[in-house]
């Protein structure tokens, strides 16, 4: 029986290493692992029946079987080598360490973001904080808490983007005007918001996105961008807005920007301005930017009216403070010469790798 057996594990043994040393392809090599060495191979199943075997016998075929497996591994593992080898293809697999990786593109923040940026880095040089409220916004604090009254022609549909379901408020059922929703129309909601939970004196920057529903061309777009300011304390004059407002023109053009008011009205100041600055391009010596005025409108500004102190929680006539925005959109087409509104959402690229 054992003479048998070791001539079996012999032949085995032969016929493994020969098939080895023979196989000409990674293909052929791989078949002959499963024929030799896998788990259904012939020397497979013949180590799974050495169980089978009286002791005294098993111990001296379970040696020489293990010699034939450890033969026929050591022949494989040859093979795989010198056919690894053969199979490799230099010219293909060649790299050149020492070559220039290539270049790829990478993004970079947005003209708008950017500009926004610089703002906020000036208006925090001069001790202003930056607030944040919600562009889904109620009518309450975007035109109620403002003094804005309820047949003003900014809460028309044609000016507003309003959202379709008439939500009310759970908190207070029977004032259906104020739970309406719409998307807020400028960033003057926000001060009330801050208004109710801060006691004076503060000064802040509110940055935002703001939406209007209107005809879009060059000048004008139903989304845009706006930067507001809010200041108040116990003497607050038109005099310090002025100040504040030369100031942060003239760091942001980087010379020296006038600033001019003239009379206007809006709901929430009192008394209101439309401010000017210099003509940045012609320094207020009149151009056609300027149409020969010397002067760039910017934006509205005013003292803050007491409606909108007692729509937060103040106390009338405690407190004065100035607000004032304008348009981040326009800023930035001022600073940088860009001559339409619409290529800030126009997505293209030729226009936004510019900056």
């Amino acid at each position: 029986m054992e003479t048998n057996t070791f001539d079996f594990l012999e032949k085995m043994e032969r016929a493994g290493c020969t098939a080895f040393s023979e196989a000409k392809t990674l293909a052929e090599f791989r078949d002959l692992e499963v024929q030799f060495l896998g788990r259904k191979s012939e020397l497979g199943l013949f180590l799974k029946s050495l169980a089978l075997l009286p002791p005294e016998e098993r111990h001296k075929v379970g040696k020489r079987a293990n010699e034939a497996k450890r033969a026929i591994t050591a022949a494989s593992q040859s093979a795989r080598a010198r056919l690894s080898e053969a199979s490799f293809d230099v010219k293909s697999e060649w790299i050149d360490v020492t070559d220039q990786p290539c270049s790829l593109p990478v993004g970079h923040l947005h003209i708008l973001t950017t500009v926004e940026n610089e703002i906020v880095d000036i208006f925090r040089s001069l001790g202003f904080d930056v607030a944040d409220g919600p562009e889904l916004e109620t009518e309450f604090y975007n035109f109620d808490a403002l003094n804005i009254p309820a047949d003003h022609p900014a809460r028309d549909m044609q000016d507003t983007f309003w959202i379709r379901e008439d939500t009310r408020s759970s908190q207070d059922p029977q004032d259906h005007r104020s739970a309406r929703l719409l998307l807020r129309t400028h960033t003057s909601p926000v001060q009330v918001r801050y208004m109710e939970t801060h006691t004076p004196p503060f000064r802040i920057i509110v940055p935002g996105r703001i939406f209007r529903s209107e005809a879009t061309d060059a000048s004008h777009e139903h989304t845009f961008y706006q930067f507001e300011s809010l200041f108040v304390d116990k003497s607050v004059s038109v005099g310090n807005f002025k100040y504040v407002a030369e100031l942060f023109f003239s760091r942001f053009f980087g010379k020296r920007i006038g600033v001019r008011l003239r009379p206007s009205f809006f709901p929430f100041v009192e008394p209101g301005f439309e401010f000017d600055i210099a003509c940045t391009v012609c320094d207020g010596k009149g151009c056609s930017s300027c149409h020969g005025t010397g002067w760039l409108e910017v934006g509205g500004a005013g003292m803050v009216h007491q409606s909108v102190f007692e729509a937060a929680g103040y106390e009338r006539d405690r407190w004065s403070g100035f607000a004032w925005g304008f348009g981040t959109n326009r800023l930035a087409m001022m600073k940088y010469k860009i001559p339409d509104v619409r290529l800030f959402q126009s997505g293209d690229l030729r226009f936004l790798n510019q900056f």
